[in-house]
């Protein structure tokens, strides 16, 4: 190296050392970016693009504007008073016989039946007989065919087709639904079943979050205050759920817990209970399981934060007078917050999602929105409203974390 004007040179090149070193911390971000290429782009197809695709879907619906081009096109200049005028009614008719040879006329009616019920019979029928209409006036014959085309709501519906964006999935996964005049009205009681939905999501995941860690911080404990091989070998134990299913930790609980399983006879011999209980295919069945799964989840974000709290702070406490459960509430507890923050966010946004356990150990009334979810895209298919649930899913999970960052201080909890 050699000193020329107050720089240092690389010699053999003759380059200032200030140059090199930047020219070799850019070849190390290089580097790295290609390095993490692959992941970045792993998540962007397999993460973000289907997210994105799902909040898209929630709002997006362009099938009648699709398929009834004319009708909408014609609809635009509707004043949405009384009924459309006979051009209206022509172009509805040209569409209906074009249905035909295109087979859509049974996808219209499905997508018109999402908020209108039972009307795909008599759209599929009215394309049917809209073949033998060739002169009008179309007005008049349509509402022959099927008093369906004389009702106001029908019509208001397909004016709302006129844009392909739509709040209806999301107004129908709140229990809300347009009105005959597009107003927002409440849904009827015998469809409006997701605000209990919702609730009964929100209350079951709390209760196992609330379970999970009445059980699981005085196992932390034991755990941060137990010799290493001691502490070790407990610590395998509550790890060895990770090591098998999901599906098959469920199917045990069926096992231990029906009718006559293995909970059931030993209150029985033990004269506990006379007759065998009610154990699964309930509340009680889907919170013990879910606590189970999810116990590892709460427990060891806890265990990683009492590790490195310091027993010299107990007794210290207790020298200065503190007994010792007035030492660990006022000096101990305090420091385990974020990770009894972090474990219990971790298990409730997990449990948000819970679609097996519940279906297999639970009843009819204990089904969360993933099954919701499920059903609306695997039997349904209506992507809509399965995408409006999921939306509404995740913004909850995303306002659930953002308050526990804001109150708790997520950004600082350390995990180990």
């Amino acid at each position: 190296m050699a000193i020329s004007d107050g720089q240092i040179f690389d010699e053999p090149h003759g380059i200032p050392l200030r140059v090199t070193l930047m020219r070799a911390e850019r070849r190390h971000r290089v580097k790295a970016l290609i390095l993490v290429l692959p992941l970045a782009f792993f998540i962007l197809i397999f993460f973000v693009l289907p997210i994105a695709r799902m909040l898209v879907n929630a709002v997006h619906d362009d099938t009648l504007l699709t398929l009834l081009p004319r009708t909408i096109s014609e609809l635009r200049q509707w004043d949405g008073n009384g009924l459309p005028d006979e051009p209206v009614y022509a172009a509805l008719v040209v569409d209906l016989k074009q249905t035909i040879d295109q087979g859509t006329a049974g996808v219209i009616g499905k997508r018109m039946n999402y908020e209108i019920a039972g009307v795909v019979s008599k759209v599929t029928s009215s394309a049917r007989k809209a073949q033998e209409l060739s002169t009008g006036p179309y007005k008049e014959a349509l509402i022959k065919i099927d008093a369906l085309w004389a009702r106001h709501d029908v019509w208001s519906l397909l004016k709302r087709g006129t844009s392909p964006y739509t709040f209806y999935y999301l107004l129908r996964a709140a229990d809300y639904q347009y009105g005959p005049n597009s107003e927002i009205v409440a849904s009827s009681p015998g469809n409006a079943i997701f605000q209990d939905v919702w609730l009964r999501t929100f209350g079951i995941s709390f209760g196992v979050t609330l379970a999970t860690l009445l059980l699981g911080f005085p196992v932390a404990y034991l755990l941060a205050t137990l010799q290493p091989k001691h502490a070790n070998l407990l610590l395998i134990m509550v790890l060895l759920p990770f090591w098998t299913s999901l599906l098959v930790r469920t199917t045990a609980w069926v096992v231990l817990l029906q009718r006559h399983g293995a909970v059931n006879e030993i209150l029985v011999a033990s004269h506990m209970i006379s007759q065998p209980a009610e154990l699964i295919y309930n509340r009680f069945g889907t919170l013990v399981a879910m606590s189970h799964i999810q116990l590892p989840f709460t427990l060891l974000p806890i265990y990683s934060v009492m590790k490195t709290i310091s027993p010299s702070y107990i007794r210290a406490a207790q020298s200065l007078g503190a007994g010792p459960f007035y030492a660990f509430w006022k000096v101990y507890f305090p420091q385990t917050l974020s990770g009894v923050a972090a474990g219990c966010l971790l298990t409730f946004i997990l449990c948000l999602g819970y679609y097996i356990t519940p279906a297999l150990v639970g009843g009819p009334s204990d089904q969360m929105v993933s099954f919701f979810v499920a059903h609306y895209t695997n039997e349904d298919l209506n992507w809509g409203m399965a995408s409006a649930l999921g939306a509404i899913l995740l913004t909850a999970t995303l306002t659930l974390y953002f308050v526990f960052n804001k109150l708790v201080g997520i950004n600082r909890i350390k995990l180990g």
